[in-house]
């Protein structure tokens, strides 16, 4: 993996010295996406620099450096990702005359350029990427990004300087850097926890969206052009919906398995170590029983462990890899080891980003980085495969509750949530239930939704009036607020799957796992989603072969039950967090109270304090139980606080 960066610019700002250092500069910032090379291409007529730094995955000599000119010295190229099916590729394009110097697929990315364009070979590609094309004859400069968003790639124009990277860090180190907060992305990410594509924490900043393609003249830079899609999900999502696999349950199931072990081989093609991602649950078993079926060796497997037993699977994944001959690293992490991970995420993430699964991800992503370059992960495969518990519970909920008149359920909604929550205990007398005052209101709150997608939205969201949070904001639509999109026509669950990949997936998940992962120069493949075949496959499933007897995944647990038992894995879902709500109660709270004191939020002007100082009081007595709401408030806090550090 690695990291990319440049910008263009007018061609009297600068001269060739300086775009050079400029750029080198830029490009010195993501030196944790690439700790083994770095290059520079600089065209000063053009006002055009390309900076990048390499982690060496493929062909580990000089002809896999980048910047990498093609063949016919028309373009050149900055290219973050892998593409795994450059070998048929370059077969391909070999009987067409081509010739190449290396092994890369960077090579064979630019081969593919010369031969169909930039449009038709992205179609082509089959992978995850972020990259910046220069075409040399027509003065064109493109950023393209792979169907997931796996790879990220930020971008935006200041005083006519396009400036263009991997991470925020990149753009800001340019002299025309001069973005202000956005405050409607703040409402976003109060929602959201994370910020969704295209908005970034910065005005004038954006993330370039999945599977888009962004096409930049260099003398119509006063003129921002709009991205285009080469691939639609929403296309593939109808597409398979409408023509679902046929046969039984032992043909679909043998149909998919093959597909599994056909991409995840493809995915352990690496000239460096390689192993894989262990938590014990079904996605990362599944992916590394079909690593090891397809070993010589075993695969190197890594798990991070917690003394908190409610948020440690490790032993699970001892088992797991006892059971399957892995090579297998464990690692037990105290309270305070994890703790300590915290004031280095405002750099980590460069943005505001409250996921707090981060925190482990970023110790395992650690812990294998000692060991191996590139890690395997099961990322994706609730959202494909039907896995996250709020698809049956929504459902069922709504199935109860949903035929009352809406004027009853909101009445119901008002009587329950004005009971005190400290009350609610002795109410309910002899009935000891975990957090039963807390349920209580949230199952109040759902009860005013109009429908199930409501039902969602409401579940989904951490602030649900985001906007009157922040001061100054209006929050704009996306897929979960905008009934427009798309995916609200889908029925349930099918509906939430498609949003949860379209949000939670792009926005939150990859982006967790590619920042925690690039800041130690660990490559994470997640094969589930880096192959848009396996995507159109999934949605081709028929929902019973995912969904069946109020259980998600069930084609993957029929899979893995011939590499496991099922009493390995067939056990409830656990997240991948930390006790975040009781180390607010304890050793963060004077931290915390710091970063959400009342005069500093007046004085630092964006957010209300009231309600938010509501929430804290409410969390430190045990009322409730909001550290979602106060973790996106918190880093925030503690990112702007880091953020003004670094001005003059």
């Amino acid at each position: 993996m690695c990291g990319i960066t440049g910008f263009l610019s007018p061609s009297d700002h600068f001269s060739a010295p300086a775009l050079q250092a400029q750029v080198e500069h830029m490009s010195q910032t993501l030196s944790h996406r690439g700790p083994d090379q770095s290059g520079t291409w600089t065209h000063a007529p053009s006002g055009l620099a390309l900076g990048f730094r390499r982690l060496a995955i493929l062909d580990l000599s000089p002809t896999g450096h980048q910047p990498m000119q093609s063949a016919s010295g028309r373009y050149i190229i900055v290219f973050n990702g892998e593409v795994y099916n450059f070998k048929e590729l370059r077969a391909e394009l070999r009987k067409h005359g081509a010739s190449f110097k290396g092994g890369s697929d960077t090579e064979v990315l630019l081969a593919s350029i010369e031969a169909w364009g930039i449009k038709k070979a992205l179609q082509r590609f089959n992978g995850m990427f972020a990259l910046a094309l220069w075409d040399t004859k027509t003065r064109t400069l493109y950023l393209a990004r792979d169907r997931m968003g796996i790879k990220p790639l930020y971008y935006g124009i200041f005083n006519g300087i396009l400036l263009f990277g991997s991470e925020l860090k990149a753009l800001r180190a340019h002299p025309a850097f001069r973005a202000e907060i956005d405050r409607n992305a703040l409402s976003l990410y109060l929602r959201h926890n994370c910020i969704p594509a295209p908005h970034s924490i910065y005005q004038c900043i954006y993330k370039l969206a999945p599977a888009s393609l962004l096409t930049i003249r260099a003398e119509n830079l006063s003129h921002f052009p709009q991205p285009e899609k080469y691939w639609q999900l929403s296309e593939i999502v109808q597409s398979g919906l409408a023509d679902p696999l046929e046969g039984s349950d032992t043909e679909i199931i043998s149909i998919f398995h093959d597909h599994l072990l056909s991409s995840i081989g493809a995915r352990m093609v690496s000239d460096v170590p390689l192993g894989a991602f262990l938590s014990g649950g079904i996605d990362s078993s599944l992916v590394v029983a079909l690593m090891q079926a397809q070993s010589a060796r075993s695969v190197q497997t890594f798990t991070i462990g917690f003394q908190e037993t409610g948020f440690n699977e490790a032993g699970y994944a001892k088992d797991v890899a006892h059971r399957l001959g892995t090579d297998h690293t464990e690692l037990y992490i105290r309270s305070a080891e994890a703790q300590a991970i915290i004031p280095s995420l405002p750099s980590i993430y460069d943005e505001p980003f409250a996921d707090s699964s981060q925190i482990p991800t970023y110790l395992v992503s650690k812990l294998a980085r000692k060991h191996v370059t590139v890690s395997l992960s099961g990322d994706g495969g609730d959202e494909l495969f039907g896995g996250y518990n709020r698809y049956f519970w929504i459902q069922q909920i709504w199935h109860r509750v949903g035929w009352l008149p809406l004027k009853l359920r909101r009445a119901l909604s008002q009587l329950l949530t004005r009971v005190p929550v400290h009350m609610w205990a002795s109410l309910l007398g002899p009935i000891q239930l975990p957090n039963a005052a807390n349920k209580i209101h949230t199952f109040a709150e759902m009860l005013s939704e109009s429908n199930a997608t409501g039902l969602y939205k409401s579940v989904i969201s951490h602030w649900k009036a985001p906007a009157s949070i922040v001061i100054g904001a209006k929050e704009p639509l996306t897929p979960i607020t905008d009934p427009g999109y798309w995916a609200h026509a889908l029925p349930q669950p099918q509906q939430m799957m498609a949003l949860d990949i379209a949000t939670y997936l792009h926005d939150d998940i990859l982006t967790k796992v590619d920042r925690a992962s690039m800041a130690v120069g660990l490559e994470v493949r997640p094969p589930f989603l880096d192959d848009h075949e396996t995507i159109a496959l999934a949605w081709r499933l028929p929902l019973e072969q995912k969904i069946r007897a109020g259980n998600g995944k069930w084609i993957l647990k029929e899979i893995l039950s011939e590499y496991l038992p099922t009493s390995l894995f067939e056990r409830p879902k656990m997240g991948f967090g930390v006790p975040i709500d009781s180390w607010l109660r304890g050793p963060l709270r004077d931290w915390a109270e710091d970063l959400l004191n009342e005069e500093r939020l007046k004085t630092e002007g964006f957010f209300y304090p009231t309600p938010i100082r509501a929430k804290w009081a409410e969390h430190l007595s045990g009322q409730r139980n909001w550290q979602y709401d106060l973790w996106d408030v918190l880093t925030f806090q503690a990112w702007w606080q880091a953020q003004s550090q670094e001005r003059p």
